[in-house]
């Protein structure tokens, strides 16, 4: 299949910036899954189906490869988007031949653009059983999906979800752009890395943390030519 890649960098989970709704339920996941067998071995249900959603630029993908990181499981990225197909009837077999690649080994799944789905309602097609076959199949997918295993969907436009799928999910995270005090401990964090006299610029906020680290990338980019140009 050429639906997915593997993702090979490493994010660790104290790398990621979460406000603190966010970092609580991020937490409390993180030892749930850890502790997964106690916890399954007294019929305890472990959440292990995550929904990310909200503005771009703000976590989503960074959090998913966090995740893989910490429990040193390999990452699949999947872009919903390449594989809806406008003939529907192929859609359902992409999803499930997609799935059935991921079910023999522990891994976490991140089905990126996963509104692709909801998107479906709006395709020509004047057969609606096409689309709930579709529907159909990855909520079928998801019930069965291994609890060894970790599905991440992200999307930014959550409105577009199907319900019957969002209830699938035991968890939510809502990214927003971050606020005054978490820009400056990202911006504290970027700029860590490098020389202190390469590290003066004038922070930016209202803007998402992939802004944030171009702004840092440009201005210590510029501050180290001006060194060589000024030498």
């Amino acid at each position: 299949m050429n639906n997915y890649f593997l993702e090979r960098s490493k994010v660790a989970i104290d790398e990621v910036f979460f406000d603190e709704k966010i970092q609580n339920k991020m937490n409390q996941f993180l030892l749930e899954y850890q502790f997964k067998n106690d916890l399954l071995q007294y019929k305890l249900p472990v959440a292990n189906k995550i929904l990310l959603f909200g503005a771009t630029g703000c976590g989503k993908t960074h959090t998913a490869k966090a995740i893989a990181t910490h429990f040193n499981l390999k990452l699949v990225v999947v872009n919903l988007a390449t594989i809806i197909s406008s003939k529907l009837g192929e859609t359902a077999k992409n999803l499930e031949a997609l799935f059935k690649e991921v079910q023999y080994e522990a891994s976490v799944l991140l089905l990126d653009e996963f509104d692709s789905l909801g998107q479906i309602r709006d395709y020509d097609n004047n057969d609606n059983s096409e689309m709930k076959r579709v529907v159909n199949a990855i909520i079928q997918l998801m019930d069965y999906f291994p609890q060894k295993s970790i599905l991440v969907a992200a999307t930014n436009q959550i409105q577009m979800i199907d319900s019957a799928l969002r209830r699938r999910f035991d968890l939510e995270f809502e990214f927003n752009l971050p606020n005054q005090q978490l820009l400056d401990a990202y911006y504290n964090f970027l700029l860590a890395q490098y020389p202190a006299e390469f590290t003066a610029m004038q922070r930016v906020y209202n803007i998402s943390f992939a802004q944030a680290q171009q702004h840092v990338f440009q201005a210590v980019k510029n501050n180290i030519i001006q060194s060589k140009l000024n030498a």
